[in-house]
């Protein structure tokens, strides 16, 4: 069960990464309250998933998610930049998530 709230954790920290450049730097109501509650979920289920899961690779992870996530989705939703060395570069990070999943226990 800790290694579902780790990717649930993840998946809720793309949706605050996206919520706070929707919010304009918490200057919009709505968008900055569904980036403060993304964060608190993100958070309560990263602490779950550290029962688990040791720290280390824990935070690597979610990080790892959120990371390629957001990148994805500032590919798909802001017109970011698709270089080829950009999306090597997003592929080595989510490389990094598959190999900590695979060693540990």
């Amino acid at each position: 069960m800790a290694w579902v709230y780790l990717f649930i954790a993840g998946l809720t920290e793309i949706a605050w990464a996206i919520g706070m450049k929707q919010s304009e730097g918490f200057t919009r109501l709505w968008p900055s309250l569904f980036t403060l509650g993304a964060i608190g979920v993100s958070l309560l289920l990263l602490s779950l998933a550290l029962r688990g899961i040791p720290i280390g690779t824990a935070y690597a992870v979610w990080a790892g998610i959120g990371t390629v996530g957001t990148a994805v989705a500032g590919i798909l939703f802001f017109s970011e930049s698709t270089d080829l060395l950009r999306l090597a570069s997003i592929g080595l990070i989510a490389a990094g998530i598959v190999g900590l999943k695979l060693v540990t226990p």
